[in-house]
């Protein structure tokens, strides 16, 4: 269907992509992984035609039609949904337009322009007809629902939908257009759990083949059933999902340390052999002959090492009381919203609490006013009384860096007592090395601030870590070492995360914030999903039963009305 062959990317900066050769086929769910600025973005950009590569071709068929989802996906705020769903239809839509132009020249045309007036809007009707307009419309009506919107929703602003709404809303313009190949490029970006988990359903339902690049180890694990690895610019295909990749990749990595091993014995033993007899009268042939084999045997390479990445772990930590933080009877509105509505929490030492909710309901709200960053209307929240010492890690880097800083200013003026070796020294563990110590915070990408985001934070031990979002700009090597530190975290940690492989990896404790309640599952990620589940199932009971007793009611009434009527006959 479509296939990478020996694709290759230089820029002036450097070689991007070496060596890239893989296929999607119908059906496939292709998921590409690797660290980030290892080409991912780059060969679906190339799949798309707005990147040339440097050399190798991509073989399809001329009629194709590829779909690309990007992760800053671009909609028009002041459009209805129906309207920015219309868009798609260049063509149709540019007629349909001037449709509207003509009838409304027409309503104060004279008699005279009137007539070419309708001649023109004849033309151009017959032109809509010819494109399917008046069908395309039913298309709309079709694709809302299936996007989760009522059909009245289509008459809304954009606008008044939040971004991961807005999201379904260009998936629908993309389906919309009936592709062949859907490309997905961090889909799950910005979106709360909820939303995450409609669109990995609604992904699998399709039939249309789609390559996606993720950070999201979750939602690519569910859904691929493909992975194709970029590491040093060379792909590497591995059947089965996310998981499976992982599993094939260390027994690929143990197989190879083997026969390296075995190899390197052998020719260490062949050596030996050579240098103790090339000299001898009697040997001297033999010991020639092993010489040349050795110099035509195909040596077996040694595992590629494992890419360099962030390497750190958090300061210990002073123990603090059993009462880490008390949240008592909280009411917090915010613009006419309620938040929290008698809210009630408890937080205790070597707690690992994760905090989930949908976008809006108030998570990174709560952990401001844990930190005493945010004032609360009504109640109690506050640290406990014995010497509990929180660092609070923020969701938006950009607004808790000064930009104007240098990177390495941005740790040095924080303990100005270390040597600039010593800075250095911390920096290089988060991956900043030569020059780019000396960048400005500005200039850095998403994942640089992050990063330099978390080693500020190492500068002072605590024992309460409080993390919006710490995952985010993260690559996946550089989520697995931050998984690995709080695990040996030996403090109390709150956390509010989007990502669910990162959640059932660090928290032993879940929070969802939920009708302006705080409810408290006391297990990891994987326990709060069977409890929910159990909570669904318990309601759906409540429900049928409730149906029963209601239709059981309906006939007794119904039988009671026909004695009433015999008796009175």
């Amino acid at each position: 269907m479509l296939r990478l062959e020996n694709i290759s990317k230089v820029y002036p900066t450097g070689e991007v992509l070496k060596s890239i050769n893989w296929e999607v086929k119908p059906g496939e769910r292709v998921g590409l992984v690797g660290v980030n600025g290892a080409g991912k973005s780059t060969q679906l950009k190339i799949i798309t035609g707005k990147v040339e590569p440097t050399t190798g071709e991509i073989i399809r068929p001329n009629s194709l039609h590829i779909a690309y989802l990007n992760q800053e996906f671009e909609v028009e705020p002041s459009y209805t949904v129906r309207e920015e769903m219309w868009t798609v239809f260049t063509e149709a839509n540019e007629v349909n337009r001037s449709i509207s132009k003509v009838q409304l020249e027409m309503e104060s045309a004279d008699p005279d322009k009137l007539d070419e007036l309708i001649h023109k809007l004849d033309k151009l009707q017959r032109k809509f007809e010819a494109l399917d307009g008046y069908g395309l419309d039913a298309q709309i009506e079709k694709i809302l629902p299936e996007m989760g919107f009522q059909i009245e929703d289509g008459d809304r602003l954009v606008s008044s939908f939040s971004g991961g709404w807005q999201m379904r809303i260009s998936l629908g313009k993309i389906l919309l257009q009936s592709p062949d190949i859907l490309l997905l490029d961090e889909p799950t970006n910005h979106l709360d759990l909820e939303t995450i988990e409609w669109l990995e359903t609604y992904l699998k339902g399709l039939k249309t083949p789609m390559v996606i690049v993720s950070h999201d180890r979750e939602f690519i694990d569910r859904l691929c059933t493909k992975i194709v690895e970029t590491e040093r610019g060379v792909s590497t295909t591995y059947p089965g999902n996310y998981s499976q990749y992982l599993q094939q990749k260390e027994e690929a990595k143990i197989a190879q340390l083997k026969t390296f091993e075995r190899q390197e014995k052998e020719i260490e033993k062949q050596q030996v052999f050579i240098e103790k007899f090339r000299a001898s009268a009697t040997r001297s042939t033999q010991a020639k002959s092993r010489e040349k084999l050795l110099e035509k045997i195909d040596r077996v390479e040694a595992p590629i090492s494992d890419l360099r990445s962030l390497k750190f772990k958090f300061p210990p930590a002073p123990r603090s009381g059993l009462d880490v933080v008390i949240i008592e009877d909280l009411v917090h509105t915010y613009n006419d919203n309620i938040l929290f509505l008698g809210a009630n929490l408890l937080i205790e030492r070597g707690d690992r609490i994760a905090i989930l909710g949908p976008n809006g309901a108030g998570k990174s709200t709560l952990l401001k006013m844990i930190m005493g960053m945010e004032k609360h209307n009504e109640g109690v929240v506050k640290l406990g009384e014995y010497n509990v010492i929180p660092g609070y890690f923020e969701q938006n880097q950009a607004e808790a860096l000064n930009l104007d800083k240098t990177v390495m200013e941005t740790i040095h003026d924080e303990v100005p007592t270390w040597k600039n070796s010593e800075v250095r020294s911390l920096l290089g563990n988060f991956l900043f090395s030569g020059d780019t110590v000396f960048k400005q915070v500005h200039a850095l990408s998403g994942g640089e601030k992050a990063r330099l985001a978390l080693a500020k934070m190492l500068l002072a031990p605590v024992n309460l870590l409080i993390l919006d979002e710490p995952t985010n700009h993260l690559d996946i090597p550089a989520k697995e070492m931050l998984e690995e530190a709080i695990q040996n975290y030996d403090g109390t940690m709150i956390v509010v995360s989007h990502d669910r492989y990162f959640i059932s990896k660090v928290a032993n404790k879940i929070v969802e914030i939920r009708d302006g309640e705080l409810l408290v599952y006391n297990g990891d990620y994987h326990y709060y999903l069977e409890k929910l589940e159990e909570e669904k199932e318990k309601e759906r009971q409540r429900i049928e039963a409730a149906k029963k007793a209601e239709k059981k009611a309906a006939k007794d009434a119904k039988k009671g009305s026909k004695k009433k009527k015999s008796k009175v006959k």
